[in-house]
Formats: C-alpha cells, sequence, structure tokens
C-alpha cells in the first residue's frame, strides 16, 4: 500500500481525495459534536446539492435512472455519465406483519415506484426545467431475496416474502447440508423448498420465481432476468460467476419432490454491462401513468441492495468490502477466490459482475434506535421544544461518544426481528443494567450504538476465525453515519479495521443503481472496478477512521457480554 493511501494511526481520522468537508480531529473519542448548519440538506436533498447543478439544456439520452425498492423508502436518483444527482424523488413505505409474514402488497409496490418517479420528475422540472420524456437507461434495484411465485399468467400466487421473515429455518438447514453451503433462511430457494416440503397449495402452479426487483423488472420490460448480484440471494452461482450451479439444481430436483424442474422456474441471470430488455408500453405507463415517459429505453439487470450498495462505495475489487447500515445491516467482502466451505453465519453471494462475495447479514440494525430516537422527539414537543430530527440524532449519538460500556453496565438487543446470524427464530428490543450502574444518557446510547452493528461484528468475527479473508478496505453507507465520526468509530472498533465513509455515503442505492445503469451506457467494455475507479470515483473524497485499541478492547467486550446475553431472548419471545 502506497504511503498516501496508508489508513491513518488508531484513533485517528484522515481524509483522503479531493472534495469534501474537513477530516474529523484525531482523538480516542469526539467530545463532543457536530451539530448540522441550519441550510445543510435532508439525505433525499444531499445528492443533488452536493455538485454543481449541470448546464441547461440536459441530454435526457445521457442520463441514467436508478429507482430502488428500501425496506423504508422507495428512491428514485437521475445522474449524467460522471455520476452526478440531476434529481431525485421518493416514497415512504412500510413492512407489514402479516399472518406471520413480513410482506408489502403488490399494489404498494406500484403506488410506491409510481410516487417516487413522480417527485422525482417534479425535481428534474424544478431543478432545470426539463421535462423527463426519456432517459438514456434504467436500472431497478431492491431488497435482496425474497419469495414472489408467479402463475403463468403473471399472477402473484401468495403473498410477497420478505428478507424479514424467519420461518425457513427447517428448510435452510436442510439445503444447507444438501449443497455442502449455508444456504441462508432468507433465501428465495428456502422460501421454495419450505412451500414444497409444507405441501402449499400454489407450489403446483408456480411458472417462475422472483424478486422484488426482478418483479418490477419484469413489469417494465416483460423479461424474467436477475442481475448475477440478485441472483446470488436466490440460488447459488455456479463457478462461473455467471449462472446458477447446475450440479446443485440437479440435487434439489432428486431431492424435492415438486412438480416443476427448478431451472424451468428460475430467472435468467445477467452480469452488469448486460442489456437486460427495453421498457415495454405496458412498463411506461405503469412508471409514468402520465404518459410522458416513452418506451424502448433499454434497462440494465435489476440488482439487490447488497449490489448497489457495493457499487455505491466502489467495493467491487477483491480485498474491498463495505457495510450498509439500515433497517438490516451487512457486511460485504468481496473474495479472491470462492469459499466452497460451509460457515452457518456467512452468505456466499456474488459482485454485480459475478466476483464472489462473503456476506454478514443482520436482520437488524437501526429500527430499535429509531424507536428510542422517537420517544425523544416525543418528550421534546410534550414540554414545548420540539427539535429536527437530524438534530436530535446528532444530540443524541453525540452522548454517545462519551462515557465507557464498562461503566455504564448496559446491554442493548436491538431484535425487532429474528436473526440468523445469533441463531434467534424471533426478537425483542431489550435494554437491560446492572442495578448498581447509574443510568446516563451516555450510557444509554452508547449501548444502542454498540448494538447496531453486534450482530454483523459477531458473523465476520466468525468468518475470520474460519478464513483467511484480508481486507484492504473497508467503506461504510447508510443514513446513520450522517452523523459525523460517532457511528464510524464504533463500527471501525467492532471489525478491529479502519473504516472509510465517502462524501457520497447518504446516496445509497438508488445513486448505486443508477450507476450500474449508466456503466450499461459507457462501460465501452471495460470491467466494472475499473469503469467506477476512473469515471465515477476518481475526485471522490472520504474520510477513514482507525479505532484505538482501547476501543476495540472496550467493543469487544461489549459484544461478548450481549452474545451471552442472548437467552434472555428466548425467554423474552415466550412471554412477551
Amino acid at each position: 500500500m502506497s504511503p498516501e493511501h496508508a489508513p491513518p494511526a488508531p484513533g485517528t481520522t484522515a481524509a483522503v481525495g479531493a472534495r469534501g468537508p474537513p477530516p474529523a480531529p484525531a482523538g480516542r473519542r469526539a467530545t463532543g459534536i457536530r451539530r448540522r448548519p441550519a441550510d445543510q440538506p435532508t439525505d433525499e436533498q444531499w445528492s443533488t446539492r452536493m455538485t454543481p447543478a449541470p448546464p441547461t439544456g440536459i441530454d435526457l439520452t445521457r442520463t441514467a435512472l436508478g429507482i430502488e425498492f428500501g425496506s423504508t423508502r422507495i428512491k428514485a436518483v437521475l445522474t449524467d455519465p460522471s455520476g452526478a444527482v440531476l434529481a431525485s424523488g421518493g416514497h415512504t413505505w412500510e413492512n407489514s406483519l402479516i399472518d406471520g409474514v413480513w410482506t408489502y402488497s403488490i399494489d404498494e409496490v406500484e403506488t410506491g415506484l409510481r410516487a417516487a418517479y413522480a417527485t422525482l420528475a417534479k425535481d428534474l422540472r424544478a431543478a432545470h426545467g426539463v421535462e423527463l420524456t426519456t432517459t438514456g437507461a434504467i436500472g431497478v434495484s431492491g431488497m435482496m431475496h425474497g419469495y414472489l411465485p408467479l402463475d403463468a399468467d403473471g399472477a402473484l400466487l401468495t403473498a410477497f416474502r420478505t428478507w424479514r421473515n424467519t420461518i425457513t429455518a427447517e428448510s435452510s438447514a436442510a439445503l444447507s447440508a444438501l449443497f455442502g453451503l449455508n444456504i441462508p433462511q432468507r433465501w428465495s430457494v428456502s422460501h421454495l423448498h419450505r412451500a414444497v416440503t409444507g405441501g402449499e397449495e400454489h407450489v403446483a402452479r408456480i411458472a417462475r420465481i422472483t424478486t422484488l426487483a426482478g418483479y418490477v423488472h419484469w413489469r417494465l420490460t416483460g423479461r424474467h432476468v436477475l442481475g448475477v448480484g440478485e441472483a446470488s440471494g436466490v440460488f447459488p452461482i455456479g463457478a462461473d460467476g455467471r449462472s446458477f450451479d447446475a450440479d446443485m439444481i440437479a440435487a434439489f430436483d432428486e431431492a424435492v419432490a415438486a412438480p416443476w424442474s427448478l431451472a424451468d422456474i428460475l430467472p435468467a441471470v445477467a452480469v452488469a454491462g448486460q442489456e437486460a430488455g427495453h421498457l415495454t408500453e405496458s412498463g411506461a405507463a405503469l412508471l409514468d401513468p402520465t404518459g410522458a415517459l416513452r418506451p424502448g429505453i433499454p434497462l440494465c439487470p435489476p440488482e439487490g441492495d447488497a449490489g448497489t450498495g457495493m457499487v455505491a462505495t466502489d467495493s467491487v475489487r477483491p480485498r474491498t468490502g463495505n457495510v450498509s447500515a439500515g433497517t438490516s445491516a451487512f457486511a460485504m467482502i468481496v473474495l479472491e477466490a470462492p469459499l466452497r466451505s460451509l460457515i452457518e453465519e456467512i452468505d456466499l453471494v456474488a459482485t454485480p459482475s459475478g466476483a464472489p462475495v462473503a456476506m454478514a447479514h443482520a436482520n437488524n440494525c437501526t429500527s430499535d434506535l429509531n424507536a428510542w430516537v422517537e420517544v425523544f422527539s416525543q418528550f421534546a414537543e410534550a414540554i414545548g421544544a420540539p427539535v429536527e430530527r437530524g438534530r436530535l440524532f446528532d444530540v443524541l449519538l453525540g452522548a454517545a461518544a462519551e462515557g465507557d460500556m464498562d461503566e455504564a453496565g448496559v446491554i442493548s438487543h436491538n431484535f425487532l426481528s429474528g436473526d440468523a446470524l445469533v441463531h434467534l427464530p424471533a426478537g425483542r428490543p431489550l435494554t437491560m443494567r446492572r442495578p448498581g450502574a447509574a443510568l446516563t444518557l451516555a450510557g444509554l446510547m452508547r449501548s444502542h450504538l454498540f448494538s447496531l452493528f453486534a450482530s454483523m461484528a459477531h458473523g465476520v468475527a466468525v468468518l475470520r476465525r474460519s478464513a483467511d479473508v484480508p481486507i484492504d478496505s473497508m467503506f461504510a453507507h447508510g443514513g446513520i453515519f450522517a452523523t459525523p465520526e460517532i457511528p464510524q468509530r464504533t463500527l471501525a472498533a467492532a471489525f478491529d479495521t479502519p473504516v472509510s465513509v465517502a462524501t457520497t455515503a447518504s446516496q445509497g442505492g438508488a445513486w448505486g443503481m443508477s450507476l450500474l445503469a449508466g456503466y450499461l451506457l459507457w462501460g465501452r467494455g471495460r470491467a466494472l472496478e475499473d469503469y467506477l475507479d476512473r469515471e465515477i470515483f476518481a475526485d471522490a473524497r472520504s474520510v477513514t477512521i482507525t479505532a484505538t485499541a482501547e476501543e476495540v478492547a472496550e467493543y469487544g467486550r461489549y459484544l461478548e457480554r450481549f452474545i451471552a446475553a442472548l437467552p434472555v431472548q428466548a425467554a423474552a419471545v415466550e412471554v412477551f
């Protein structure tokens, strides 16, 4: 590693690149917090204000549209060839627990898609005076995994089962034993296996299975296809990195008495840079009921949020990694060679170009923290002193920068749902403290912050004990990192690895998806990693933090107590 790219000394913060805010001060922990200026944009506004406005007279054929269905928000961004965001839009939604299944209705999918697109078109019109009638390419991404079985007419046969469900433990174990690889509960094939072995009536009528991203892509293009990164969370990818594993398909067909062959119902697989269909007339009408959007636009392969996160952080080369933190949290490490062994806590997936990836996926991350912030927000309103949400996050996470978890005597479990990484079929958010420990705001918030990354850190620790997995760089993105330094420093301590956050960190998966759409247009035969390095991230600015040995040790002790206290979860599920 060259000196200019060497990680900073432990406990320090380093800035790299040409643009962006000044580096955070060095030291063990921040002693205060940097307030977000009154005129600083929200997460949705950030990307459009981060770069100078493009010149008037935008050529829409030289733009790329990315749409991502996240857990709580559907986002859309329009970018130019450099990756600069020209306009953005979004729509808030939330999953529902119906008959024991976490789901979203197809009506919500359609409504949210239209709403996100409409607000983007409005933003483009307001900012640049341009009517959105076409774009150079479109890409769709969604929450990875899940289960949407379709009949021959394309009708959904059962409620969409999302990644959050932990109802497939028996199928996950059976398939893991059959294939000799970890097949997580979230994967589409685990849900399919459960449906078949459980004798669900819809199984006989299955003509296709797909994911949320694949479903929306099919509605827009008429093609059943997935990008290889998204496909790797449906069924294992073969050694070629470009198709489903044929031997494992044969093993599934032999072991599972189904009325169809698995190969016949799986979607086609495509890699980044390949054309995956064109916007049909019905697809254009679905996206834009006003009729302004013209059909015929090419689409890149649909991807999952894991793949778009890798792209958005320029982490698609071997020995690079990234962390995405939101409703769930996952760490992705691009491997130099596939791991062909069963590590129960680790998913083996792929980058959008088919390189092997080790993934530690935690079902729970910021949801419980958000709930506590909401309580403090309600308190502020009750005393007549309401606080803007971004500032409230900064205040509360700023408090977490103080103190020490050994002295605080607090443990927080953020399990809104079960989590396979720590073998929990169901979860209950809990906060526990030693009776003799004084309950302080600093200790409470520090515990909640530490808990965000605990399950994921446990998974990464298991991976490192099981295999030699070198990591040259680790990037983080997600809304939690909008608060400077403090969450980033905690993550660096959790992984005992320098962690970088770029100025693009808040742009997220929709932006990453637009870059994949742009790669279809402007990749010109280059490898995805070369395209990103040279065309998108050449002048990017990032801030890198390395935790001190004391911080690493403190987090390690917290993680030990976090894991040791897990039996409390089982008891809580039984009684509450």
